[in-house]
C-alpha cells in the first residue's frame, strides 16, 4: 500500500500553504515528514486523509485519489491529528470500543484489549479522558489511529507530551507497525526521526526542499565544512582567501571554514597553509548534526 503526492497545492485565499509538492511513500518505509511551524506539513497531512481538498494536484492511496467524500480511502487510513481531538467525557475503553464499532470491527472488545495493551494504558483504562495526562492523552490517539488496522499510518507530532519512557516505548510501536505499513509521521524532535525514519521529507515555505535518509542529508552537509585550528593567531580574513572558501566562523580555539563547492575542503586548507607556513593542529570533518542540516534547508 503506498502513497503517491502529485503536485499538490493548497491555497488559502492568494496564500500558498503547499506549492507543487510531489513525493512517494512506499509498504514497510517509515517517513518523517519535517518542517518549521506554517511550513505547511499539517495542511498536507489534511489532505492525505481526506479531512480537506486540495486546490491543485492529487493524493493516491494505493492507485486511489484521495478526496472528502472517498470513504475507501479513509477505511486503510489510521490518522492521529496534532491536536488530538478526543471525546474527553468518555472512559478510555468506552471510547476505543465506540471507535471500533464506526469500523465495523468484529471482536471490538478482544481489539480494545489488544490497543490497550500495545500503547501501555493498562493502568488507565477505567479513567475517564479527561482525567488523563497529556501522555496518555497520547496515546488514546494512537491506540484510535492503529485500532481498525489501517494499512496506511499519518501521524502528526505523535508523540507530543510523552516522558523519556514513554517516548521509547511508542517509537518501538511506531517501528514495529512499520514493518507492514506506510507510515509518515511529523515531528519536531530530530532524535525521533533518526531513531525510527527510513527517509526524511522537509518542506519550508510550502515547498519541497529535501527527500532522502538522514545520513544521506548529514553526510551532503559534512562534505562542506571542516574544523581546523593553528599553533598561531590567524585571523578570519586570512582565511577567507583560502580557494574554495565562502564561510568562516571563530570559534575562539580553532574554526570552520565552509565551501558551497563539490570539493575536499581539508585539501585546500592543508594546501594554503602549507605556503603561509601555518602549523596545522587540528583538520577534520565537521559532521553536522540533523538538527544544523535542517535549520540550513529551511532557514
Amino acid at each position: 500500500m503506498s502513497i503517491e503526492v502529485k503536485n499538490l497545492t493548497k491555497y488559502y485565499g492568494s496564500q500558498a500553504a503547499v506549492n507543487d509538492i510531489s513525493f512517494r511513500v512506499n509498504k514497510g518505509e517509515i517517513v518523517g515528514f519535517l518542517g518549521p511551524n506554517g511550513a505547511g506539513k499539517s495542511t498536507t497531512m489534511k489532505i492525505m486523509v481526506g479531512y480537506i481538498n486540495a486546490s491543485g494536484g492529487e493524493v493516491l492511496i494505493n492507485g486511489n485519489k484521495v478526496d472528502v467524500d472517498n470513504l475507501e480511502t479513509r477505511k486503510v487510513i489510521g490518522y492521529l491529528p496534532e491536536n488530538n481531538p478526543l471525546y474527553t467525557d468518555m472512559y478510555v475503553r468506552e471510547y476505543l470500543e465506540f471507535i471500533g464499532k464506526i469500523y465495523k470491527i468484529k471482536n471490538v472488545r478482544s481489539r480494545v484489549d489488544e490497543m490497550i495493551e500495545a500503547v501501555g494504558l493498562e493502568v488507565e483504562q477505567n479513567k475517564k479522558i479527561e482525567m488523563l495526562s497529556k501522555g496518555y492523552k497520547q496515546r488514546v490517539g494512537l491506540a484510535q489511529a492503529l485500532i481498525h488496522d489501517p494499512d496506511v499510518l499519518i501521524l502528526d507530532e505523535p508523540t507530543t507530551g510523552l516522558d523519556p519512557n514513554q517516548l521509547a516505548e511508542i517509537r518501538a510501536l511506531i517501528k514495529r507497525v512499520g514493518k507492514e505499513k506506510t507510515v509518515i509521521l511529523s515531528t519536531h524532535i530530530m532524535q525521533e526521526v533518526e531513531a525510527i525514519c527510513d527517509r526524511i521529507i522537509i518542506i519550508s515555505k510550502g515547498e519541497l526542499v529535501a527527500n532522502n535518509s538522514a545520513a544521506a542529508l548529514k553526510d551532503q552537509a559534512a562534505k562542506q565544512t571542516v574544523y581546523v585550528e593553528f599553533d598561531a593567531k590567524i585571523t578570519k580574513t586570512e582565511l577567507t582567501k583560502i580557494p574554495h572558501v565562502s564561510k568562516v566562523k571563530d570559534l575562539n580555539n580553532g574554526w570552520l571554514v565552509e565551501t558551497g563547492e563539490d570539493v575536499d575542503l581539508r585539501k585546500a586548507v592543508a594546501s594554503y597553509a602549507q605556503q603561509k607556513g601555518w602549523l596545522v593542529l587540528t583538520l577534520q570533518v565537521k559532521n553536522k548534526s540533523l538538527e544544523e542540516v535542517f535549520q540550513e534547508l529551511t532557514h
